[in-house]
């Protein structure tokens, strides 16, 4: 990303003042990759690493190249934060993703395969097997490969078949007797091993933990005779098609939302190829015949050197190789709500409130709250928004079991969660079924909040109990993901949660809340006069954002005023960012750090040094217009000066501190990794117990 020459003090319009949201994106994926690259992580993480990035430019291409395309297609004349029109992005998109599959293919060829066989495990290509090697892994194919396949010919009474999205392919050519060509298409089985073990012969066997594979594409075009008896193999290519998955949820006219986001992901499966992936070696003549076909323009096809979609490499990590993997940990559960506790969990949370540090302390505390909730005889009600569930979840159960003992249950369970839609919509059928009152969520918003309300009987009158948090009801996410966990029974709160669901499950316009920021309606409004208080501080003000993402342009303009005027702010931002930091005149005191490591940095805390009355706020919602103005997100103050202080002095100046996995951000946009040995991530599992909070 190029430097332009600004002026001494430029106007903070200037569109030279923000990076474009899609090539951030692009470049928080060679952070990511530089985890592959980097020879201090333990060699199968470096192998995960690699396979997270071309998992995510999967997505990128079906969910943010496939809008642009989209607003292309719909002369969309909308200039980006950056100043540039659609096709300018498109274009910018390609030379930046064209840059990085290079990127990628010279890890794995360069670094990692090598690494691999210093370790005892081989990815080699067909010809490199011996013949006996050959013979056993074609024994495999016929036992347990060829009775899967399909072969598929094209000609005029056989049509193009559909290619189905991130489906691995082989194009075929073939001769016939007469001299005749013809060409078939050959599906690779997903759900077989991508890399065929080659049988460990005991001649051969040097050591127990030596492995060698080999793709199964190449074990199934090195058999094709056996699918096309009688004629003669001329070529064979593998390729990837990725489809549009950027499906529009028509609300106002659909009468049932649960019928129509069924049927949006019906017709996702059919929607336009946005990139075609190709063997560099591919001849002209298929690939042409491919374009034709697909109707792929030719700007969206991306040769490769083999192999494609590393994505598979995924199956390495699981070899039982620990010394090759991050050392496992188990997450620690706080005294107060460990099973030796004699406090109940509710008088726990009714005399202050409590925090957790996920992955790091444990979440079956919130899975044990709701099992707790569910069963308890003075509990009269539960309410909680459900965004990525995952299957056979203890949440969904403790609300089944709720429900059977007679509480009221409410859940709103969001259908149009990106590639969750169809587990969604399995668990709120089954939610339906046995009498919860499920809502799917408001006309023209996203419910993105992670809230649970407990309503419960006491001796005093009604008391609520809150758990908010900044990740989903996952337990199994919650052991991937850093996330904070908020357990409360502030009065003030559980009003604020009441009011939310009322207007969630019900009609309300209600328009203020007691301590909670709500989007659409409050956060946007909050937030600025959070930031504008401490510009009006000047250099005894102070910033802190932890976030996934900045792109809003408002929030940007809003932290660039607040450095003019003296503040200090550090940002930490996971993914994309569209600040430029360290710009003289406009972004002198902002410093931009990504962590990238073993966790997905997933939480979002809001610091304000309010000149020395601090504040926190915490939740889901990252800087970004879709989560400020199109979805129902909630943002929670942190009240308790414990925790306050434990979220300022240990988990924001750990990261602060981070030496290791930290990237710093260049005025140019592009991140310099850190070379010290301090890792935030690896603190924290290291000082688990340590971290207890009283």
């Amino acid at each position: 990303m190029p430097v332009a020459t600004l002026p001494a003090e430029p106007s903070l319009d200037d569109p030279t003042l923000y990076f474009n949201r899609e090539l951030s994106l692009l470049e928080f994926q060679r952070r990511v990759l530089d985890e592959a690259r980097d020879p201090r992580n333990k060699l199968l993480e470096r192998v995960k690493f690699l396979a997270i990035v071309s998992s995510n430019l999967d997505e990128f291409f079906m969910v943010r190249v496939a809008a642009l395309k989209q607003k292309l297609k719909a002369g969309n004349q909308d200039l980006s934060i950056d100043g540039k029109t659609v096709a300018q992005q498109l274009s910018a998109v390609r030379s930046s993703v064209a840059g990085l599959n290079k990127e990628i293919a010279d890890c794995f060829h360069k670094q990692l395969l090598p690494d691999l066989a210093r370790n005892g495990i081989r990815i080699v290509t067909w010809d490199a097997l011996d013949d006996r090697e050959r013979e056993a892994v074609t024994a495999y194919y016929k036992q347990t490969v060829f009775p899967v396949l399909t072969p598929l010919a094209v000609d005029p009474g056989r049509p193009f078949p559909h290619i189905s999205n991130l489906s691995m392919n082989l194009a075929v050519v073939l001769h016939d007797t007469d001299g005749s060509e013809h060409f078939a298409r050959l599906k690779v089985p997903e759900r077989l091993p991508q890399l065929v073990s080659v049988p460990a012969l005991r001649v051969q066997k040097k050591a127990s933990s030596a492995r060698k594979f080999v793709w199964i594409e190449d074990v199934i075009a090195a058999n094709l005779e056996s699918l096309f008896p009688g004629l003669r193999i001329v070529e064979s290519h593998p390729f990837h098609v990725t489809r549009d998955a950027e499906v529009a949820i028509k609300e106002l006219e659909s009468d049932d939302l649960l019928e129509t986001v069924e049927e949006a992901v019906w017709r996702r499966r059919f929607r336009n190829p946005v990139r075609l992936q190709t063997d560099s070696a591919l001849s002209g003549r298929v690939l042409e015949i491919l374009e034709e076909n697909l109707e792929v323009d030719p700007a969206d096809v991306f040769p490769v050197r083999a192999p494609i979609d590393l994505a598979r490499l995924r199956q390495l990590p699981q070899l039982d190789r620990p010394e090759l993997c991050d050392e496992p940990f188990e997450p620690f559960t706080p005294e107060f709500f460990s099973s030796r506790s004699d406090e109940d969990m509710f008088e726990v949370i009714r005399h202050r409130d409590r925090l957790l540090h996920h992955p790091y302390d444990s979440f079956q505390p919130v899975v044990d709250l709701l099992n707790k909730a569910a069963v308890d005889p003075d509990v009269l009600a539960i309410k909680m928004t459900l965004y990525r569930v995952g299957k056979d979840s203890p949440i969904v159960k403790a609300l089944l079991e709720a429900i059977g003992n007679g509480k009221q249950v409410a859940v709103l369970v969001e259908l149009k969660a990106r590639f969750d839609e169809e587990s969604n919509i399995e668990w709120a059928r089954a939610l339906e079924r046995e009498g919860v009152h499920v809502v799917y969520g408001l006309v023209g918003l996203k419910v993105h909040c992670k809230i649970a309300l407990i309503v419960r009987r006491e001796a005093d009158g009604i008391r609520r109990y809150v758990h908010l948090g900044t990740g989903n009801y996952n337990p199994f996410t919650a052991r991937l993901y850093t996330d904070i966990s908020l357990f409360t029974a502030n009065e003030e709160i559980g009003e604020d949660a009441s009011d939310l669901f009322n207007s969630l499950t019900g009609y309300s316009h209600k328009e203020d809340y007691r301590r909670l920021l709500v989007a659409p309606k409050t956060m946007r409004s909050g937030l600025e006069a959070l930031i504008r208080r401490e510009t009006e501080l000047g250099p005894r003000g102070r910033l802190i954002f932890k976030t996934n993402a900045l792109e809003d342009k408002g929030m940007i303009r809003l932290l660039y005023e607040a450095s003019r005027a003296g503040v200090k702010i550090d940002l930490i931002v996971r993914g994309l960012c569209c600040l430029r930091a360290g710009v003289p005149c406009v972004s002198d005191n902002i410093t931009v750090r990504s962590v990238v490591g073993r966790f997905l940095e997933h939480s979002r805390i809001y610091y304000f040094g309010n000149d020395g009355n601090e504040e926190i706020y915490s939740g889901s919602a990252d800087l970004m217009p879709r989560n400020l103005d199109r979805r129902v997100e909630l943002l929670f103050p942190i009240l308790d000066k414990g925790i306050v202080r434990y979220l300022r002095d240990v988990v924001i100046e750990k990261y602060l501190e981070d030496t290791r996995k930290v990237r710093i951000a260049k005025p140019d946009g592009t991140y310099e990794i850190g070379q010290g040995s301090l890792d935030s991530q690896a603190w924290f599992v290291g000082h688990r117990g340590e971290m207890q909070r009283a």
